[in-house]
């Protein structure tokens, strides 16, 4: 059956940086474009990042352009996140997804953003 699985998150200061992945199986990983989306206290779910089949095109919130970097390495059916000079605002929990014949998600990454 389809999984992701992030890891990656953690405690950073201001500043600071992080790198998410997330391990995918149960599909052709390959053939789909994959995204990440995040989820602060008491917010909905927001988009955070995308990237096509081959990782040729990407696609960010205006909120990360310039600090964060979608990646992905089709051999390894892996999709990284790079987050650079983060944000207290940054602080949610993260998910990769796909979108299938339905919406996939993986259990989410903790990622706070604390001095």
């Amino acid at each position: 059956q389809v999984q992701l699985v992030e890891s990656g998150g953690g405690l950073v200061q201001p500043g600071g940086s992080l790198r998410l992945s997330c391990a995918a199986s149960g599909f052709t990983f390959s053939n789909y474009y994959m995204s990440w989306v995040r989820q602060a206290p008491g917010k909905e779910r927001e988009f955070v990042a995308a990237i096509s089949w081959s990782g040729g095109s990407t696609y960010y919130a205006d909120s990360v352009k310039g600090r964060f970097t979608i990646s992905r390495d089709n051999a390894k059916n892996t999709v990284y996140l790079q987050m650079n000079n983060l944000k207290p605002e940054d602080t949610a929990v993260y998910y990769c997804t796909v979108k299938l014949v339905r919406d996939y998600w993986g259990q989410g990454t903790q990622v706070t953003v604390s001095s």
